[in-house]
């Protein structure tokens, strides 16, 4: 099916990245699927202004028969509820056909999670010749073994540590305070003491400057 474009999808747009300063992938994205609907209306003898509910949910269901997805098609009714909103205010249309059209279910996507083998190539990526690199993996293991956002372990200071039960206090979303129990062993070749100042002052400091052992002494 032909896509074809018209006068007021041009003209929707431009008020569009007037007014909302949307990307240019967005404005591609609209476009298409427009020109694409205003096409199949063709076919079915409508124009684009008089396209009514029943023919939005025709083209739904056309969609859903050539194996469009859930979330291509959510974007398709939002840039159609936009349409729509836009040809009201102009008072191109009497009413907005989109009112009563449902938005597709979207499932929310699993995590992608690294294997055993990943982790460890990631934690053994770290030259821990050299101030940076203790840094770094102390940083990639306190984050793996405590399951810490990123957030929350560039934002974790000493005071939030007790190496003798072996627990960190952590400031969650919210403002919300949690402890996570932390395996007291070496870490990274160095001391648990070490390896936590590095990781305290080192997002802050160049690494050149504050070493794990300058930290401790400070």
């Amino acid at each position: 099916m032909p896509a074809l474009d018209h006068p007021l999808i041009d003209q929707f747009l431009d008020a569009l990245w007037l007014e909302k300063g949307l990307s240019d992938n967005t404005r591609v994205s609209y476009r298409s699927d427009l020109a694409l609907f205003n096409g199949w209306l063709q076919e079915h003898g409508v124009s684009l202004p008089d396209a009514g509910r029943e023919l939005i949910l025709d083209h739904l269901a056309w969609r859903l028969d050539q194996g469009y997805k859930p979330r291509s098609t959510a974007r398709f009714l939002s840039g159609l509820r936009g349409f729509f909103r836009y040809l009201l205010r102009e008072k191109r249309v009497a009413i907005d056909p989109t009112l009563q059209v449902e938005m597709p279910q979207l499932g929310k996507p699993l995590p992608k999670s690294l294997s055993e083998a990943d982790v460890e190539a990631l934690l053994q990526a770290p030259d821990l010749g050299e101030a940076i690199g203790q840094r770094d993996r102390a940083m990639l293991e306190v984050l793996y073994a405590c399951g810490l956002r990123v957030t929350e372990l560039v934002s974790l200071a000493l005071d939030q540590v007790n190496l003798r039960q072996g627990v960190l206090r952590v400031m969650g979303k919210g403002s919300k305070e949690r402890r996570c129990p932390w395996a007291k062993r070496r870490c990274c070749g160095c001391s648990a003491t070490c390896a936590m100042a590095a990781l305290n002052c080192s997002m802050v400091a160049p690494a050149t400057s504050c070493s794990p052992a300058s930290a401790v002494s400070r």
